[in-house]
């Protein structure tokens, strides 16, 4: 689409990084669709819901309706669960890599993978890849959906 020199770009629906990252984290802690949030496109205000918690919030009606709102995605979504693991592990304890892939064939995966960290001296590392990964992944998922970002 064309647009005249002297057109105005259609401006963006902002949303502050923190406040998009709270409602992600909230997401990601529970099982996929047991916690969900949502972007109004129109003013960036968050929408909380679960359905493990009582929340206070009621949802507007037409809050499925995608092209008003925006659902926040869960980590597994963004392939920043094990997927994320398994890429750390590769570029940062490479000969250490299959070892951590077994620790997520049994429950209580993240508690020994973060141990085996420690003991590295890595799990900061860790956290800082996760970190980046993180925003990385939620920045893409905002251009693609027409957000903008603000500190």
């Amino acid at each position: 689409m064309n647009q005249s020199p002297h057109a105005e770009p259609k401006s963006r629906t902002r949303i502050r990084y923190d406040d998009l990252l709270s409602a992600f984290e909230w997401v990601s802690a529970a099982a996929p669709s047991e916690h969900s949030a949502f972007v109004s496109r129109q003013t960036g205000r968050l929408h909380w819901a679960s359905s493990s918690h009582d929340l206070e919030e009621e949802l507007p009606e037409d809050i499925d309706d995608a092209s008003l709102y925006v659902a926040v995605p869960h980590k597994y979504d963004l392939d920043l669960g094990k997927d994320l693991v398994r890429r750390f592990a590769d570029e940062v304890l490479p000969g250490s890599s299959d070892t951590i892939v077994a620790f997520f064939h049994r429950r209580g995966a993240y508690a020994r993978f973060k141990d085996f960290l420690e003991r590295r001296a890595c799990l900061q590392a860790w956290y800082d890849y996760e970190t980046k990964a993180t925003e990385a992944a939620l920045r893409e998922c905002c251009e693609e959906n027409g957000l903008q970002l603000v500190p």
